[in-house]
């Protein structure tokens, strides 16, 4: 059941949202890849692999956690701003950054030191002005207690304490009895997470809890590998139909790019100048878009139908109509509340686009075809 608080926001279960996530970790990571150089001091290339893949099993039970017992710690805000705007979820994403990245390796390789944890320290700027800390002492303590039920284990500390400061502390000493290689794993991917990523972290969409290596890795990574990850939770003949537009736009000339946890297609050889990831995702003529409110779904921004209306008119009335109400700003075109309705027609990615796959595959062609005219 959904919550509500506040304005128009629909607040979703946290167990609804740690299933949503669960599906953003990669089912497969490779045994063998070459690292980035700047890598090269936290541990040897072998042990970074293994430990990259001890931390995304870490966070399958992270978010099985999360759906039995995200309950009791992450509260719902008053006034949501989104349908995952939990502060625990902040957080303790922003925690577990910290410590992989603030803290040193002892020498065994099993645990972690920590001597300082920005975010929950209290700033003093040049004015002698305080500010307070990103993540509050009750909130921290929190965070810590959860952690401890997926398994980390804080020595020098009291978990039973109402708050803590831990700037408080002399020393922090971190470990995962379970897997201890995991804490090369989460170094390796809070550096990453601080240093490579391209956007500003959130919850909804951050590398380290999505445990995206592929930042990690010297060479590019094959966009197929990518996409197949990305529907790997779908049925089996979904799969099927979204690789096969995969290719078939590819082979079109269609430029193919990943914005962050979406897969957007672009024709972009008539551009005269050097295009970025945004550049080419702000230009996408379709994607393959998944987001806690619409699940999976296949987003098409078709402006040229008015081009191909005779072949519009071979497709199941359902198509048509859909096509015939447009895109753009729900409150401007249907006088609804917004929807995200000016990101395209939305087809859900499950069993029901199988009827309509050959249409789809026609319309985009279509689509497609005339905007590589204009």
């Amino acid at each position: 059941m959904s919550i509500h608080h506040g304005g128009t926001v629909t607040l979703k279960p946290i167990s609804e949202i740690a299933k949503f996530k669960k599906n953003l970790i990669p089912a497969n990571i490779p045994e063998t890849y070459a690292l980035k150089p700047m890598f090269k001091n936290v541990a040897s290339e072998e042990n970074i692999r293994n430990g990259v893949i001890a931390f995304r099993d870490f966070l399958y039970l992270f978010c099985d956690r999360l759906i039995s017992d995200g309950h009791l710690y992450a509260k719902p805000p008053k006034s949501p701003n989104s349908m995952d705007d939990y502060p625990f979820l902040h957080n303790i994403t922003n925690l577990l950054v910290d410590i992989g990245y603030y803290s040193k390796l002892d020498e065994s390789g099993d645990k972690l030191l920590v001597t300082e944890i920005p975010l929950c320290a209290a700033l003093t700027d040049e004015n002698g002005k305080k500010t307070s800390p990103k993540i509050p002492a009750s909130g921290l303590i929190e965070c810590l207690r959860f952690l401890a039920l997926c398994g980390f284990v804080f020595t020098g500390i009291d978990l039973k304490a109402k708050a803590l400061n831990i700037s408080e502390e002399q020393m922090l000493e971190v470990s995962y009895p379970n897997n201890p290689i995991m804490l090369t794993g989460l170094k390796a991917m809070s550096i990453a997470d601080m240093e490579l990523r391209m956007t500003r972290r959130y919850w909804n969409d951050g590398y380290l809890l999505r445990c995206d290596y592929r930042l990690i890795k010297a060479d590019d990574t094959d966009v197929l590998d990518v996409l197949k990850d990305f529907l790997h939770p779908l049925p089996e003949k979904v799969q099927e139909f979204a690789l096969k537009l995969h290719k078939r736009h590819m082979n079109m000339g269609m430029t193919c790019v990943i914005f962050n946890i979406n897969i957007a297609y672009s024709y972009t050889k008539n551009s005269r100048r050097a295009l970025s990831s945004r550049d080419i995702y702000d230009r996408r003529i379709w994607e393959f878009a998944r987001s806690i409110k619409d699940g999976y779904c296949l987003v098409i921004r078709a402006k040229k139908t008015d081009k191909y209306a005779d072949v519009i008119e071979e497709f199941p009335l359902s198509l048509r109509e859909k096509i015939a109400m447009g895109y753009g700003c729900d409150r401007k075109l249907r006088n609804e509340r917004c929807q995200g309705g000016c990101q395209g027609f939305r087809i859900p990615l499950d069993d029901s686009i199988l009827s309509i796959s050959g249409d789809i595959e026609t319309w985009l062609d279509n689509e497609v075809s005339c905007s590589i005219k204009k």
